[in-house]
C-alpha cells in the first residue's frame, strides 16, 4: 500500500520542522534517482531493430513494476519471450493472469515500436505451452510507422485523484474498439465502491499486505539498488524516511498513522474518478490473457493521445480468497456469465506524473 508523494505533508506530523528543513536545502535536487530512469534516456538508442523495439518493450506496465521478462536474441531477427520465474505474486495473482497480461503489453509495445524501422513482429504464443517461452517473435520488413507510437514516451498510469469534469462524448468514442467506457453516474458510483472495498480488503489482508510492502523500495538508494516494484521516493518521502514517519513496519501496522493516513488519501484518489474502462475476454486462456494486455497497451497509449489518464484498479479481479466476494460483484457488474474481466481502470483528466523506474535493456537479456 504505497503512500505517495501527494501524502507527504499530511504525514510529517512531529517530523515537520525536520523534514521542512531537509527540504530547504540541497537535499532536494539530489533525490531523483536518475540512475533507475536511465532506461528511459536510452530508449531507442540502439541500432540493431530487435534491441530498439526492445528498448521501448522494457516501458510497458506491468503488476507491481515486476518487469518479469527475459529475452533470448541468439537466433537472427528472432526474439524469444521468457517469464522471469523468480518475479510473481504469488498471494494476490497465484494463477498468474495480471502477470501474462503484462507480458502482452510488453509484446504490444515491442511490436509497435518495431515498426517504426519498418519491421513486422510475427508472434507464436506459448510454442510449448506454459512451461516454455511466452512467445517466440519473427522480425520482418515491410511494416509502416504505427500511430501511436508518438505516444510511448509519455505513457503513465496515473495514480492520482482525477479531474471530476465529464469525459467529452468525442473522447470516449475513440477508445471504445478498445474498452468498454463507463461513464454513467450511477454505474461510475457502484465502481467506485467496488474498487475501495476490494483495494480494503487486500489492505486489511496480511499476507497481501506484505506481499505489496515486501516490493517496496523506500528512497532513491533502495530504488536504484532496485529499479522495479513499488518505488517510494523523492524529496518529501525521503524526508520523512529519515525522520523516521515513513518507515517499512509502519506500512505493516494496520493501526500506525502513517497506514491510515494513506487509506484515507487512497480512498479520496479512488472517489475522485469520473469514468472506468474495462477490458474482458469470452474465455480466460494464456491466449485471452496476453491479448488483453496488447489491448490495454494501445488503450493506455490512446488515452495518453486524447490528453487523459489511466490507471488500473485490479484489486476486485484478484484470485485469492479473501477477494472473492468482490471478484464476484465485478463479474457480476461488468460481465455476462462465462466471460472474464481481464482489465479495470480509473479514467479521467489527470496530472503529468514522474516515469517509473526501469532495469536497463542488457539485464533482461539471456543471450545474444
Amino acid at each position: 500500500m504505497p503512500i505517495r508523494r501527494r501524502a507527504a505533508l499530511a504525514l510529517m506530523g512531529g517530523g515537520t520542522v525536520f523534514a521542512a528543513s531537509a527540504l530547504a536545502g540541497g537535499f532536494v535536487a539530489t533525490r531523483t534517482p536518475e540512475k533507475a530512469l536511465t532506461a528511459w534516456k536510452l530508449a531507442g538508442g540502439y541500432a540493431e531493430p530487435r534491441r530498439r523495439a526492445l528498448s521501448y518493450a522494457i516501458l510497458a506496465p506491468n503488476p507491481h513494476n515486476l518487469q518479469p521478462w527475459l529475452v533470448d536474441l541468439k537466433d537472427e531477427d528472432v526474439v524469444v519471450l521468457y517469464r522471469h520465474q523468480e518475479r510473481k505474486l504469488p498471494v494476490t495473482d497465484p494463477l498468474e493472469r495480471q502477470l501474462t497480461i503484462g507480458m502482452g503489453c510488453f509484446l504490444e509495445l515491442m511490436i509497435i515500436a518495431a515498426t517504426t524501422t519498418g519491421h513486422f513482429v510475427d508472434l507464436e504464443l506459448f510454442p510449448n505451452g506454459d512451461d516454455g517461452p511466452v512467445a517466440i517473435g519473427r522480425f520482418r520488413e515491410g511494416a509502416t510507422p504505427d500511430p501511436l507510437f508518438a505516444h510511448v514516451m509519455n505513457r503513465r498510469s496515473c495514480k492520482e485523484p482525477f479531474d471530476l469534469r465529464p469525459l467529452p462524448a468525442d473522447k470516449i468514442g475513440e477508445l471504445t474498439s478498445m474498452a468498454e467506457i463507463i461513464s454513467r453516474p450511477d454505474r461510475v458510483d457502484t465502481l467506485r465502491d467496488l474498487t475501495w472495498k476490494a483495494w480494503k480488503t487486500e489492505a486489511h489482508t496480511t499476507h497481501a499486505l506484505k506481499e505489496s510492502v515486501d516490493l517496496m523500495r523506500f528512497g532513491k538508494a533502495e530504488i536504484e539498488a532496485n529499479p522495479d516494484g513499488i518505488d517510494l521516493g523523492g524529496p518529501f518521502l525521503e524526508a520523512l524516511m529519515i525522520a523516521g514517519i515513513v518507515t517499512r513496519d509502519a506500512q505493516l501496522d494496520t493501526q500506525s498513522y502513517g497506514f491510515q493516513e494513506g487509506l484515507r488519501i487512497y480512498r479520496d484518489m479512488l472517489m475522485a474518478t469520473p469514468a472506468y474502462a474495462v477490458i474482458k475476454t469470452d474465455m480466460n486462456t494464456r491466449l485471452d490473457q496476453i491479448a488483453a494486455g496488447r489491448r490495454w497497451l494501445r488503450l493506455n497509449l490512446a488515452t495518453t493521445s486524447l490528453g487523459l489518464a489511466l490507471h488500473p484498479v485490479s484489486q476486485a479481479l484478484q484470485e485469492y480468497p479473501e477477494m472473492t466476494a468482490h471478484y464476484e460483484r465485478a463479474h457480476a457488474i461488468l460481465a455476462i456469465p462465462g466471460q472474464t474481466v481481464q482489465m479495470l481502470g480509473r479514467l479521467g483528466f489527470g496530472p503529468n506524473v514522474e516515469q517509473s523506474p526501469r532495469w536497463p535493456l542488457e539485464s533482461r537479456i539471456v543471450h545474444g
